[in-house]
């Protein structure tokens, strides 16, 4: 390795997964690992953050700048700053897909929709974290319910009818009604697409609040569905776009800052993603949440159906 070469990480601690990725002096992307987990864990960063080293190869005493984002970004050890993942996977997906402009991204716990512009910056954005419909974890609750894999489900999707309609967007109640349907005889392949259809139109409505722009990626663990990416192109009415790596995203995004900043650029959007940050944090209120669709206590499984929050960003970084 030449001595005058160096490295930054990004990393992105979601809520299902701990991505990393390490990224050379010119931008580019050398080294990823994403580590499933059960919850936010500081052993699953660990694993990631070596994981993304090895592949690199590049020992951990020779990265230079760590920035950290996602769900759990302030537990990331080591980390020099933090950015949103608003902001990350904006940034990731233009360098992953350059003249990208609409981001979908699709994590464990919310949903987004983002406008980029030609610098890979957040122009506006509008996020549903209050309902876990249209979430990975409503695919998990609709994999235990069909009683398959969650990597299979989005398969099993494909092959289903379009005739049927699962009626419940609430996470809680669709794993009744979809043992209700299934207890009914209807087939499980019908049941997946009709899920699938019902977060695509949640997706639509999302956008919506943003405006339909492409070309469109879509970001997150929910990206390597291809039910999931038929079926919100076709609401949408244009191609979404596979990314190589969509888990990576948000990672090679906060690398990429890392070495802005490291480099000492000023392109960095600080008081863009400070905004960004408020935002999102406004439209989550402390403490336990209650669901005003059924009128439910909720607990970890469940969050509450609010509508989403948009932010439109100026250029005055």
């Amino acid at each position: 390795m030449s001595t005058d070469k160096w490295f930054v990480m990004g990393v992105d601690l979601g809520s299902t997964t701990a991505k990393a990725a390490v990224v050379d002096q010119d931008g580019a992307l050398c080294g990823t690992d994403v580590v499933q987990m059960g919850a936010v864990s500081r052993e699953a960063v660990a694993r990631a953050i070596e994981g993304a080293s090895i592949a690199a190869g590049v020992p951990r005493e020779a990265i230079r700048r760590t920035v950290s984002t996602g769900y759990g970004r302030r537990l990331v050890p080591g980390a020099d700053r933090t950015f949103t993942e608003i902001t990350c996977h904006a940034r990731g997906a233009a360098a992953l897909r350059p003249g990208v402009r609409l981001v979908i991204d699709i994590g464990g716990q919310d949903s987004k929709a983002i406008i980029v512009d030609d610098d890979g910056l957040v122009e506006r954005f509008a996020m549903n974290d209050r309902c876990a419909s249209g979430t990975g974890r409503f695919f998990d609750v609709l994999a235990r319910a069909l009683e398959v894999d969650i990597d299979a489900v989005g398969e099993l999707a494909l092959t289903g009818a379009d005739g049927l309609e699962v009626s419940s967007m609430c996470a809680t109640f669709a794993e009744t009604e979809v043992i209700s349907l299934l207890a009914q005889g209807q087939d499980k392949a019908d049941i997946a697409a009709s899920v699938h259809r019902a977060v695509a139109a949640r997706t639509l409505a999302l956008v919506a609040q943003v405006g339909r722009a492409t070309p469109a990626v879509m970001t997150g663990g929910v990206a390597k569905n291809p039910a999931a990416i038929r079926c919100v192109s076709e609401a949408l009415r244009h191609p979404i776009e596979v990314l190589d790596q969509p888990q990576i995203a948000g990672a090679y995004g906060a690398g990429l800052l890392a070495r802005d900043e490291y480099r000492g650029a000023r392109t960095a959007p600080t008081a863009r993603d400070a905004a960004t940050e408020t935002k999102m944090a406004s439209s989550s209120p402390g403490g336990r949440r209650h669901c005003a669709s059924c009128d439910g206590v909720l607990d970890g499984n469940h969050v509450h159906a609010g509508g989403p929050v948009m932010l439109d960003l100026q250029r005055n970084d």
